[in-house]
Order: C-alpha cells, then sequence, then structure tokens
C-alpha cells in the first residue's frame, strides 16, 4: 500500500463568537484556505482529485454540501469535486482520515482535506430545528438520558474526582500557553489572515491573558447547580477553517514538495454514549497498538480541551507527559470551531513538530454520541 504525506497545513485565525470572522461566510472562509495551500505549494488547483470538507452544522450557510461550494468560491476549477464529512467535532480529521485512504489506496494521487465553523452565524445546535435526532429507541436504551455533553463532562468530573479548582487550574494554564505560544510566534507559519472589509484578522481571538483559577471563581456552573462545568472551563463557540494537502511522498517529490509528515496509523471507535467524551482513550489505545509505536515514544499529544475533564481523565487513564499534551494551549483558551477543529489542531500539531524535530505526534478528538478519532503521524526528515 502506498503512503500517504501531509505536504502543507494552513488555518486561519480562530475568531470568537461574533468577532473578526463574524461576517465572513463559511464558503468564504474556506476559500481563504484552499487558496493558501495553492499559494503556498504551487499547484494548479485542476491536479485536486477531491477536496473532503468538515462541517457540523449543516443548515443556513452550511448547508448543500459546503464542501463543494468551498472549491467554487475559492475559484478552483469547476472540475474538482468537494464532499461534506460529518463526525461532529471530530469531522475534519475523519476528512483527513478520508483523504489519506483515498492516498493510500491508490485511487486518488492529491486530496486536500480539512474543515470549517462559523458559529456565529450558524449556531451550535441550529441543525436540530427543534427535533429530536437520537429517535425513541435511542433514548430508550439509554433510561431517556439526554445525550447532553456539558452533562456528560459533568460525570466524567464525577468519575475521575476532578474538582472545579483542579479544572480551573487547567483551563487558566490553556491560555496560558496559548499566550506564550502567540507571543513567542508559534502560529505566524500555519496561519493565513483573513480581510473583512478594511480589518485584518491575523491572530486568534479568543486567549484572555491573565486568566486565573481567582478570575474563574465567580463563573456559574452552566449544567448543574452544583456542577464544576462553567463557560472558563469549556471550549469556546468560534468561527475558524483549516485545510491539509495530502498526496505521496512520490508525487510530491515530482511537484516539488517537501513532506512535512507521514500518516503512520488512524483509529476510530465507539465508547459509552452517555459518559460520551471519553472515547479519546480507548482511540489512543487503538492507533497506539495499530502503530505498534508506545506512548513514551510520542513527543507532542493535541487532545481536544471540548472540557477540562476530557483531557483531564485521558490524562489520568494515559499516564501521559502532561506537559506535552496540548503545549500551545487547547480550545479552552483558543476556540472551537467544530466542523474545522480536527484540521485545525492537526495544523498545529504538525507545525509545532517541525519547528521542535518531534518525530512523533498523536492527535485525538471527543465526538458528540460517543465516538472518538485518533491520528499518529510522523515527522519527515
Amino acid at each position: 500500500m502506498r503512503e500517504a504525506v501531509i505536504v502543507e497545513a494552513v488555518r486561519t485565525p480562530v475568531g470568537k463568537r461574533n468577532g473578526g470572522l463574524a461576517g465572513v461566510h463559511a464558503a468564504d472562509l474556506s476559500a481563504v484556505v484552499l487558496n493558501a495551500l495553492v499559494e503556498r505549494t504551487a499547484i494548479d488547483p485542476a491536479i485536486v482529485d477531491d477536496v473532503v470538507w468538515g462541517c457540523v452544522g449543516q443548515v443556513g450557510d452550511q448547508s448543500a454540501n459546503i464542501g463543494r461550494y468551498a472549491v467554487l468560491a475559492a475559484g478552483w476549477p469547476e472540475t474538482v469535486p468537494g464532499s461534506t464529512v460529518n463526525r461532529a467535532c471530530g469531522s475534519s480529521q475523519q476528512a483527513l482520515d478520508f483523504a489519506v485512504f483515498a492516498v493510500m489506496s491508490g485511487q486518488q494521487d492529491v486530496v486536500v482535506a480539512g474543515g470549517v465553523e462559523v458559529m456565529s452565524r450558524v449556531p451550535l445546535g441550529a441543525a436540530r430545528a427543534g427535533g429530536v435526532p437520537f429517535g425513541p429507541k435511542a433514548l430508550a436504551r439509554y433510561d431517556g438520558f439526554s445525550f447532553n455533553q456539558g452533562i456528560s463532562a459533568e460525570l466524567i468530573a464525577t468519575k475521575w474526582g476532578l474538582t472545579r479548582t483542579r479544572l480551573d487550574e487547567y483551563a487558566a494554564r490553556s491560555h496560558e500557553r496559548a499566550a506564550a505560544a502567540q507571543d513567542g510566534g508559534a502560529f505566524a507559519a500555519q496561519i493565513v489572515p483573513v480581510a473583512t472589509g478594511e480589518t485584518l484578522v491575523s491572530a486568534d481571538e479568543g486567549i484572555r491573558r491573565g486568566t486565573s483559577v481567582e478570575s474563574l471563581a465567580g463563573l456559574k456552573p452552566s449544567f448543574q447547580d452544583d456542577g464544576v462545568i462553567h463557560a472558563g472551563n469549556s471550549s469556546q463557540i468560534s468561527d475558524g477553517a483549516a485545510a491539509l494537502l495530502v498526496t505521496t511522498p512520490e508525487k510530491a517529490h515530482s511537484l516539488g514538495l517537501a513532506p512535512i509528515v507521514r500518516f503512520h496509523s488512524g483509529a476510530v471507535t465507539g465508547s459509552d454514549p452517555v459518559l460520551m467524551l471519553t472515547g479519546p482513550i480507548p482511540a489512543t489505545e487503538k492507533v497506539l497498538r495499530r502503530a505498534g509505536v508506545a506512548l513514551a515514544d510520542v513527543g507532542v499529544f493535541e487532545v481536544n480541551e471540548a472540557f477540562a475533564s476530557v483531557p483531564m481523565a485521558w490524562l489520568a487513564e494515559t499516564g501521559a507527559d502532561p506537559t506535552l499534551v496540548n503545549p500551545l494551549g487547547g480550545a479552552i483558551a483558543l476556540g472551537h470551531p467544530l466542523g474545522a477543529s480536527g484540521a485545525v489542531l492537526m495544523t498545529r500539531m504538525i507545525h509545532h513538530m517541525r519547528d521542535r524535530g518531534i518525530r512523533y505526534g498523536l492527535q485525538t478528538m471527543c465526538e458528540g454520541g460517543g465516538t472518538a478519532n485518533a491520528t499518529l503521524v510522523e515527522l519527515v526528515s
């Protein structure tokens, strides 16, 4: 089977809700990163076999196969197709898997994977439109549990004995790391500025400098009156897009491109849909077992910070070095534009790997309904 490599990865800044990117249509925001790939690689977009695009809120601005309209908005040839994937928060990580599988199988040679979400324009949960997507049989199977992620985050905190103080300490550290990364220029090479009228959005907007346990103490619990999960230790509602160019080493060479990482192994798993957000734990075990790589050999982990209890439970179960987990901050500080987040995390991780000479990076993402993706990539020296 052929190898698949990522030769370029770009993202927009992650905009906060009703922030600098709120006025940009999802197709147009997607076009920004698609064209950035072309500019950075000098490829002819006509050679792209497919664009696989993640998006969760597929309604309104983001309906009718936003992946296809992203291609058209970018001005790419009409012959370039596009499709849209929804695996909840892991949508664009799954889009990357699909792109890789197509290349490894030999069916396609050059595929773009990525995703978009403009939550300022398509609010969280808008696609449900008052319906009950779970259905009576699924609800009955789990005793009428509402499949509410916030309640699941609370259940995780209880199961792993995570106090509000510990969760808030984690949240404050996320902001601290993100601020240090931004100030140190860690994001400069991966971010594509977005022009909105006379304004140029060039930096992630969600970082709250000086966040502390004390400053978070006044926030009320969001899901239970006596709960520990609140807005400050949860991921932010955000806007953003990201894209990655996937091909073979041979095709990359013929195009004059240098691979950044090779796709080593991928895994997806289901887990308890009531706890819902613990899937990254078995997904990590599964991908490392498949890869034949030890946890101790991995130099950086991206574990999506949907809620602080998610990476903290993952850390407790895996025993990973916490200094290697989300070293540049995570979704608590940098935001979580749902369908784009998998591609955003991968972009952030592989640039960090290249900057620091890290051989292995592992990304994992909890997802609504109790599924999770895990992806292991290896630096190409």
